[in-house]
């Protein structure tokens, strides 16, 4: 039971990783290299995500619910990063329209972002201070895990 409960939620304290150097698309079909998403100066929240993966969606739902009083209140910045494959990502811009997030969205189909992260499993979140180091990470979404995410974003704030 406690592997059970482990497994369906833990939370990390990142020693302030950086970013790795990899390259992923935007839903547009832009090149984008990673460590550019921790030179904005802004807080910053990763999401790994896939359209197959129900507890993904319902955590970018959670987040999209704060979304706009984050960035009024702490100019906060979200990254949903799909890591579905070449035959699903077709259906990424569908899934993103229909929950209406707001956010960028970005594709990691080589899975290359994901596996220099360590990141075995979606959903997967890692929080990013103003300098681009990642200071939080957190394994899976248990409904109120937005909550834990913000207590964490306000300390970056003080």
């Amino acid at each position: 039971m406690l592997l059970i409960a482990m497994g369906t939620f833990c939370t990390l304290m990142a020693q302030n990783k950086s970013l790795p150097n990899a390259n992923v698309k935007t839903l547009e079909g832009q090149t984008l290299n990673i460590q550019d998403l921790g030179k904005s100066g802004k807080i910053t929240i990763i999401s790994f995500w896939a359209i197959w993966c129900s507890p993904c969606r319902k955590e970018l739902d959670a987040i999209n619910e704060y979304y706009e009083e984050w960035q009024k209140k702490y100019d906060v910045d979200v990254v949903a990063v799909s890591i579905d494959d070449a035959r699903t990502v077709a259906n990424v811009r569908g899934v993103v329209e229909k929950h209406g997030w707001p956010f960028r969205v970005i594709l990691d189909t080589q899975r290359e972002f994901m596996q220099a992260m360590n990141v075995t499993n979606p959903p997967y979140s890692m929080l990013l201070n103003q300098k681009g180091e990642v200071v939080f990470e957190h394994i899976g979404y248990t409904p109120g895990d937005e909550l834990e995410l913000e207590e964490k974003i306000k300390t970056l704030k003080m």
